[in-house]
């Protein structure tokens, strides 16, 4: 089969019947559309194992992405990965069509380093809401990330008209996939405090603040505030309240579900209040209250022989 009508194909099958956002079928085609590209196949049954090895040596040989001026010397192995993986499912794809094709479990992905997670211990948390207190609209953006967890763009994108009578909300979060997530009593006072200050009309629950906003109303363009804007004042916070690593919106996620499973929660719960798809995406939290368990192990296990 051409191979370029069959990654069409498989693009339209990941949308439609599967569901993926239209980012991730971009990536998806980025990355196998590369693959095609450098290999030059021009049919399906031209995918081998030497075509890929080919392919995997020229991605490692691929300068990183650029931090301040510098690249590092080659792509990360995750970011190779994530190449491997998206040919993997075109071959998953392609045998359920009933096409002979290389076998996608003879592609082994690279290993990786530890991912390391950045998240905020309860006393810097508790230092970035006493900071935002000044400001209602952080106030309650600082809370909300914290109760609930959301990614930044789920924040972004809820609107005023949420039931704040209840300590529950469904999101949707990404691949359009409906999940449940918790607002403490704290946030819900905070936000309902922010919403009855709002003498605007727009329909979003967190929106644009400052001189230009009459403008934008005027010109019936929506407030909405952005997830770049999220991600700047989240930072802005953190330098005042005198947290010298780097914190962002993702870094507070991380924080919702290190303290959860610090406090008890299981991993299947933390999977769904995060929206996980995968629970392996989950388990990269474990490794932080690793550090916990040994504290407690060595205060309480074999006393008698201390």
């Amino acid at each position: 089969m051409n191979v370029k009508d069959a990654l069409q194909r498989f693009l339209e099958y990941q949308e439609i019947e599967k569901g993926r956002s239209l980012k991730t079928v971009r990536n998806y085609n980025q990355y196998i559309s590369k693959y095609i590209e450098f290999s030059g196949i021009s049919n399906t049954s031209e995918i081998s194992a030497e075509n890929i090895r080919q392919f995997r040596l020229h991605l490692n040989r691929q300068p990183g992405v650029k931090i301040k001026g510098q690249s590092s010397s080659t792509m990360k192995k995750r970011t190779q990965n994530y190449y491997l993986i998206a040919i993997r499912m075109f071959l998953k794809y392609l045998m359920k069509q009933g096409l002979k094709v290389y076998s996608p479990d003879h592609i082994e992905l690279a290993k990786t380093a530890e991912r390391h997670i950045d998240h905020l211990e309860v006393s810097e948390l508790l230092r970035m809401l006493e900071v935002s207190k000044k400001h209602q609209r952080n106030h309650a953006i600082i809370h909300m990330l914290f109760s609930t967890g959301l990614r930044v763009s789920e924040l972004c994108s809820l609107n005023r008209d949420i039931d704040l009578s209840k300590d529950e909300m469904t999101i949707r979060g990404k691949g359009d996939k409906l999940r449940i997530v918790f607002l403490s009593s704290e946030t819900r006072k905070v936000l309902k405090e922010y919403l009855n200050n709002r003498t605007d009309m727009d329909e979003a629950l967190f929106i644009q603040e400052g001189p230009r906003v009459v403008k934008l109303e005027e010109q019936n363009v929506s407030l909405r505030l952005s997830s770049r804007s999220v991600e700047r004042l989240v930072k802005q916070i953190a330098i005042e309240a005198g947290i010298s690593k780097k914190v962002t919106p993702h870094t507070i996620r991380h924080s919702f579900a290190t303290d959860l499973l610090r406090n008890g929660a299981d991993i299947r719960s933390v999977q769904m209040m995060l929206g996980h798809s995968n629970i392996a995406t989950t388990q990269i939290y474990t490794h932080i209250t690793d550090k916990q368990l040994r504290e407690v192990h060595k205060k309480f296990h074999n006393k008698e022989n201390q």
